[in-house]
C-alpha cells in the first residue's frame, strides 16, 4: 500500500511537471495584425487598388458608352423599322452582358493578384514565427484570433522585431 501511495504522488507530480513545462511550450500571435503591419501589405494594398481602379475606369467608360447607345436608340426608335429595333435590342442586350462579364473577369483578377501578391507575404511571417519560436523553444504558436484566453507568450513584439517592423 506504501509502494502505491508512493507510486501516486510520483504519478502526480510528474503529470504536474509536465503541464507546468507544455504552458511554457505554447504562444500565440496575431496573424493578420502583424500581416497588415507589413510593408510588403501596404504595397500589395496599393498595388491592387491600383489594379482596381484601372478596371474600375474601363468598365465605368464602357457602361457609360452603352448608356449613351441605350439613349440614342431610344430617341431614335419611333423612325425605325420595327426589324432595326429589335437588331438594336439585341446588340445593347449583348453589351450588357459582355459588361457584366467585364466585371465578373475583373474581380476575379483582382482576387487572383491579391491571392499571388499575398503568399509570399504570408509565407514569410510564417518563416519568421517559425524561427521566433524554435529561439524561444515554443513549441505550439496558435493565432491568437481563434483563442477564449491567451495568457500565454505573445509572440509579436518578437516577431515585429525580427521583421524590423515598429508599430
Amino acid at each position: 500500500m506504501r509502494n502505491f501511495k508512493t507510486f501516486v504522488l510520483i504519478a502526480v507530480m510528474t503529470l504536474g511537471f509536465n503541464s507546468l513545462q507544455a504552458q511554457d511550450n505554447v504562444a500565440h500571435v496575431n496573424f493578420q495584425e502583424i500581416v497588415e503591419l507589413m510593408p510588403e501589405f501596404k504595397a500589395m494594398v496599393a498595388d491592387v487598388e491600383k489594379m482596381g481602379k484601372t478596371f474600375e475606369d474601363d468598365i465605368k467608360k464602357a457602361a457609360e458608352d452603352l448608356q449613351a447607345k441605350m439613349t440614342k436608340y431610344n430617341s431614335e426608335g419611333a423612325t425605325q423599322t420595327p426589324e432595326t429595333n429589335a437588331k438594336r435590342q439585341d446588340e445593347v442586350v449583348k453589351e450588357e452582358q459582355a459588361l457584366y462579364a467585364a466585371q465578373q473577369q475583373a474581380q476575379q483578377a483582382l482576387q487572383n493578384r491579391r491571392n499571388e501578391l499575398l503568399k509570399p507575404i504570408v509565407e514569410k511571417l510564417t518563416k519568421t514565427i517559425e524561427d521566433v519560436a524554435a529561439e524561444q523553444n515554443i513549441e505550439y504558436v496558435m493565432d491568437r484570433t481563434s483563442l477564449i484566453v491567451a495568457k500565454g507568450t505573445d509572440l509579436k513584439p518578437l516577431v515585429l522585431t525580427k521583421l524590423n517592423i515598429t508599430e
